[in-house]
């Protein structure tokens, strides 16, 4: 039988199914969202709810948002070793191949900007389990700038343009940075040689998060990801990473393509941290807080298996700029963790997928997952499949239609609140925790002399851009550097002195 075209997005009609959320994970429960204690509020990370309201009221037409800077390529992640004593989630389990999308970016840059820029690079990672869809959205660096989502907007603002001169900002950059000291730990990696990776084939990529694993016997750990590039660390100076940036534009974006149209197909190796849940409270850093890593002495690297990616894209708009990937797509096995940051990407990703796509995000095929799909979300932007007629749009019904089934459903994470008051504040501190603690260990332990150099020479020449008439900026910006080491902040005043002095102000 000939099929219209019109009906070629119609879902097969499945009575009794399982309810599912628009990636296809089966969804926990479709009448109740989670709660803090008996009358507690409700958290933000239950996506299902978020989901369901957010879809709700996007379901008119709205405008879209362009993406930033980036691209990608399509491949397999296959799991080598046992850990079925820490997940049950399906594609960790030994043997198992399970294809796969990645995408890298530069976090600041608009969608022309060089892809030498100093900036840290998106590690973006899309699953296509028979689960439905896991996604893994994190960076090059084990560690984030802030640790609590209520910053993130200003973060983001001070990275990009001001509004009176539409030019990038070192003085509003440094301004954020030396009045937020969680910052220190990441900001000595972006100023370090890591800074800048020679491609993206030779850098790492982390989950950077605390996530859960949890076993078939519902045992959980508290785990990070660590996926280790192949190809070796590589990295650009800063001199290069100019030139490249006036004669290629798409330095990185042209390397990636060139390799796998060639056969020289790029692969990391996964590899997890695994921290046993009683022993959080009690270890030197919040294991929760994203400007933290985990020392790999404390808690070894244990490998999973390998991401290799073999196959580009064949059109970079409909499979790169339009993937759309959000922490909240999880599988079952794998559940979310108390880091402020992680909680708040769970609502901010999925939204700006929706705003930036469409209500329908989820039917593009390269966001669709493999598994089925039975949601009772319906129409909004760009909307090409739909439930079979028969199918009922509402729950509960009467009509067959898909009922949630906790059995088979992903569990989003559990664990002790310590209590159910609200409050507002900071992480936890523990022991050890200081927010130059883990930046002074890579300045004085892990880096070289010569590194040790080139990373005062590239903060002294960042700096130097601010007016000399910022004094005060200027002296949050050394003493910034000294609670990390006192010879870096001298290094770092010495070559700003000896630089010429920019003109960038904090007001235009």
């Amino acid at each position: 039988m000939t099929i219209h075209p019109a009906d070629r997005g119609v879902r097969d009609f499945q009575p009794n199914s399982h309810t599912t959320t628009d990636s296809g994970q089966p969804v926990p429960h479709d009448e109740f969202s989670a709660q803090v204690g008996p009358q507690g509020p409700q958290p933000i990370h239950d996506f299902h709810l978020i989901e369901k309201l957010a879809h709700f009221n996007r379901e008119n037409v709205p405008e879209r948002l362009p993406h930033a800077k980036g691209s990608g390529a399509f491949g397999e992640f296959e799991t080598t070793e046992d850990i079925s004593d820490i997940t049950c989630a399906g594609l960790f389990q030994k043997g198992v191949k399970t294809p796969m999308l990645a995408r890298f970016s530069t976090v600041a840059g608009e969608k022309g900007s060089p892809d030498t820029w100093r900036d840290p690079r998106g590690f973006a990672l899309k699953f296509y389990t028979e689960e439905g869809n896991y996604d893994m959205v994190g960076n090059n660096t084990p560690i984030f700038f802030i640790r609590d989502a209520m910053k993130f907007p200003d973060f983001i603002h001070s990275q990009r343009r001001k509004n009176a001169s539409g030019l990038r900002n070192h003085a509003m950059q440094w301004d954020f940075w030396t009045l937020s000291p969680e910052s220190t730990h990441q900001v000595t990696w972006l100023m370090g040689d890591r800074g800048i990776p020679k491609t993206w084939r030779h850098m790492d990529g982390f989950g950077s998060h605390t996530y859960q694993f949890i076993n078939a016997a519902g045992v959980r750990h508290w785990v990070k990801f660590h996926f280790k590039t192949n190809q070796g660390i590589d990295f650009l100076t800063q001199a290069e990473a100019d030139k490249l940036a006036g004669e290629n534009a798409d330095y990185h974006r042209q390397d990636l393509f060139e390799s796998i149209k060639n056969g020289d197909f790029p692969s990391w190796d996964l590899h997890v941290q695994v921290m046993p849940v009683d022993e959080a409270d009690g270890y030197k850093y919040n294991p929760f807080d994203l400007t933290k890593t985990w020392s790999q002495k404390d808690y070894p690297l244990r490998k999973v298996g390998t991401m290799t990616l073999n196959r580009n894209p064949q059109n970079h708009h409909a499979q790169i700029e339009q993937a759309a990937f959000a922490p909240t797509n999880i599988v079952k096995g794998i559940g979310f963790s108390p880091d402020k940051m992680l909680l708040g990407r769970v609502f901010a990703y999925p939204d700006i997928q929706r705003y930036r796509i469409g209500a329908n995000y989820q039917q593009v095929p390269v966001n669709r997952p493999l598994s089925p799909v039975n949601s009772y979300s319906k129409e909004g932007a760009m909307q090409y499949e739909y439930p079979h007629p028969a199918q009922a749009e509402y729950h509960p019904n009467s009509l067959g239609g898909p009922t949630a089934d906790a059995s088979k459903a992903f569990d989003i994470g559990a664990w002790d609140t310590k209590g159910s008051d609200i409050h507002r504040g900071d992480v936890s501190p523990h022991a050890e925790d200081t927010d130059s603690v883990q930046a002074s260990i890579l300045y004085r332990e892990v880096l070289d002399d010569a590194a040790r150099e080139r990373l005062a020479a590239n903060i002294a020449g960042h700096v130097s851009a601010i007016d000399p008439s910022e004094t005060e900026l200027l002296d949050r910006v050394y003493a910034y550097w000294a609670a990390v080491d006192q010879g870096l902040c001298e290094a770092v005043k010495a070559g700003v002195e000896a630089s010429p002095r920019g003109n960038h102000t904090l007001q235009e």
